[in-house]
């Protein structure tokens, strides 16, 4: 299936009756806590099966995934993912690679926010979406919001940098 930006794969709270593996594009999952507070916690990308926490068994959807730019996605009905996954003995060895793959996404996330100024921080989330993003700029499919909470600093913080490296929005 085909989404455009703005669209949602999937919400925060569906009984995750589907998994989806993304063939291209990007999405932003963002999760509403009970206080009101709407956080960015993950940017999902091509080659991933998700939700990554249902990849074994079902749960409950923990955000909301809504496509940064046209994407697509194949669509797994949860039953057929489950029985391949008692049924062929490839399978697990498929999903620990999946869940092997999102570890070393994350531990390079987590390098990318230790590292040195907020600058660098921006240059190396830069870098790595536009592995995604086919030359667009991040500016058109994130907030400064956004960019803020993907790199660990304020709202003003972010336009400040991009102000200063010419990447402001027109």
């Amino acid at each position: 299936m085909i989404l455009h930006k703005g669209e949602i794969l999937f919400r925060q709270g569906d009984d995750g009756s589907f998994l989806y593996h993304i063939k291209s594009g990007l999405f932003k999952v963002t999760r509403l806590h009970p206080n009101g507070n709407m956080v960015l916690f993950n940017i999902l990308y091509p080659g991933e099966t998700v939700p990554h926490h249902s990849l074994i068994t079902p749960k409950e959807v923990h955000g909301t995934a809504i496509a940064l730019m046209r994407s697509e996605v194949e669509a797994i009905p949860a039953q057929v993912w489950y029985r391949e996954l008692q049924e062929d003995p490839k399978k697990p060895l498929e999903v620990a690679q999946l869940l092997q793959e999102k570890v070393r996404f994350m531990q390079e996330r987590l390098d990318h926010l230790t590292i040195g100024t907020p600058a660098e921080r921006l240059e190396l989330l830069t870098k790595w979406l536009g592995q995604h993003a086919h030359g667009v700029p991040l500016t058109d499919y994130l907030t400064q919001e956004e960019i803020g909470q993907l790199i660990g600093v304020r709202r003003e913080t972010v336009n400040r940098l991009l102000r200063s490296h010419g990447h402001e929005r027109s």
